[in-house]
């Protein structure tokens, strides 16, 4: 009987072990695979600031030179070197001022602005149709030329992936950017205030980089801009036009803005008044 007891409790002790040293190894197998986990996050997170540094840097870098052109471009307005202006560029300049709606003409109340709503009607011709000329807006600011497209030329509502739709509007703008190699682009993605979450899309910031950069890679490899002319940012909903407080609102905050920063005598070359042939930024 003691014999029995015996057997029966070295029995139970070695099983035990056994199970115990089962969970040991499955528990030290599951500590080394989250150690992996967390050294491969480190390295990706590592490498995302790395990148996303590289990205603010070149945001910060074109930021800066779009004031500092202003700024120069502002002088010479101001010094009057407009008038310098050759006689086919101002004859240009006023055959496209004839076209502009005197609705438009009446916001000019300087040499300044006329150039720029004749520059801004020149390149809308040549750059949309028709049908979309409503939903793409042209500023300009002391020669700093920046697009604003609706969304709904670009995009399906909710996604990142460019529309067919877009192709002919990309393809002009395309032909903008790569007739002067010195032109730097900025594309901005926005968005209206709403949230977004979803597998793919973590918030509105994540929508509006995403969006940005769809167009930077579509206009690098469809339409053979260098890449090292285009800079894609993301600005969420934190810069809208007006208030999301409605539908109509929303949709005028839902845009790509493009800008562009070409140099006194280059925007001059913008005053080009014909329409049928492609704007060219070239002497």
């Amino acid at each position: 009987m003691k014999k029995t007891l015996i057997l029966i409790l070295l029995t139970t002790g070695l099983l035990a072990s056994c199970v115990s040293k089962k969970k040991y190894v499955a528990l030290e197998t599951q500590l080394s695979n989250t150690q992996t986990t967390l050294q491969k996050t480190a390295i990706e997170k590592e490498n995302l600031e790395k990148r996303f540094e590289i990205i603010e840097g070149r945001v910060a870098a074109y930021n800066a030179k779009i004031n500092s052109l202003q700024e120069s471009n502002n002088q010479k307005f101001e010094r009057n070197d407009v008038t310098l202006m050759n006689n086919i560029t101002k004859d240009n300049m006023r055959k496209t001022i004839a076209k502009v709606d005197p609705d438009v003409l009446q916001n000019a109340k300087t040499i300044e602005d006329s150039i720029n709503i004749a520059v801004s009607y020149n390149l809308k011709k040549s750059i949309t149709n028709k049908d979309d000329s409503d939903d793409v807006q042209i500023d300009i600011d002391k020669t700093v030329v920046m697009i604003s497209i609706s969304d709904k030329l670009l995009f399906n509502t909710g996604s990142y992936r460019v529309s067919d739709k877009a192709n002919n509007l990309l393809q002009k703008l395309a032909e903008v950017i790569n007739s002067e190699p010195s032109l730097e682009v900025m594309v901005e993605g926005h968005t209206d205030s709403r949230s977004i979450s979803t597998s793919v899309l973590e918030d509105n910031w994540d929508l509006s980089v995403k969006r940005a950069t769809s167009i930077v890679r579509l206009l690098e490899s469809k339409y053979k801009v260098s890449p090292e002319k285009l800079i894609a940012a993301g600005r969420g909903s934190s810069i809208p036009l007006v208030e999301n407080d409605n539908r109509d609102n929303m949709a005028k905050n839902r845009r790509t803005r493009i800008v562009i920063i070409p140099d006194l005598d280059k925007f001059f070359a913008l005053l080009d008044s014909s329409e049928t042939a492609a704007v060219n930024f070239k002497d």
